[in-house]
């Protein structure tokens, strides 16, 4: 007697020999073979999807921090300056109120809220900046949040 697992009952037709006619259902060791094979084909797949992510991220951070700059770039040619590091981010959506208040500020320079990084952290912004003294600093610590790192952890400039 054989198991037919699509109709969830035995199958007992018989040819006089013993043996069933028509086989209609897989045996344990076909199972297993098929999961065994799944098995070893996630292991092979899985490691390049999670390197994809990592680097969906880095790139994400990339362009996030490009489009961020042209706003900024913008925000300077109204108003002669960056916001100040104090003012940050957010005097790209409203008009700051903090010293220095920008005369001629003609925002929103965004049209959403300033994006958190891809890891949920919000970006870095020093005006002037220590690495461009003449403009800004702008960047995300990556994954750890720590500066410094290789891989997602490296920080994103």
């Amino acid at each position: 007697m054989t198991i037919d697992v699509r109709r969830g009952r035995g199958s007992s037709e018989h040819d006089g020999s013993g043996r069933g006619l028509a086989r209609d259902g897989f045996t344990l060791l076909e199972l297993v073979v098929v999961i065994i094979v799944l098995g070893l084909l996630a292991g092979i797949v899985a490691p390049q999807i999670i390197g994809r992510l990592s680097d969906a991220k880095s790139t994400t951070a990339r362009t996030q921090i490009e489009l961020l700059s042209v706003a900024l770039d913008a925000y300077r040619l109204d108003n002669g300056s960056y916001p100040t590091t104090d003012q940050g981010l957010g005097a790209l959506r409203e008009r700051p109120t903090r010293a220095p208040v920008p005369a001629n500020w003609r925002g929103p320079y965004l049209r959403k809220d300033v994006p958190l990084d891809p890891w949920g952290r919000a970006y870095l912004y020093r005006a002037p900046g220590e690495r461009n003294r003449g403009a800004f600093d702008l960047e995300s610590l990556g994954r750890d949040g720590k500066s410094g790192g290789e891989g997602e952890d490296a920080d994103v400039r």
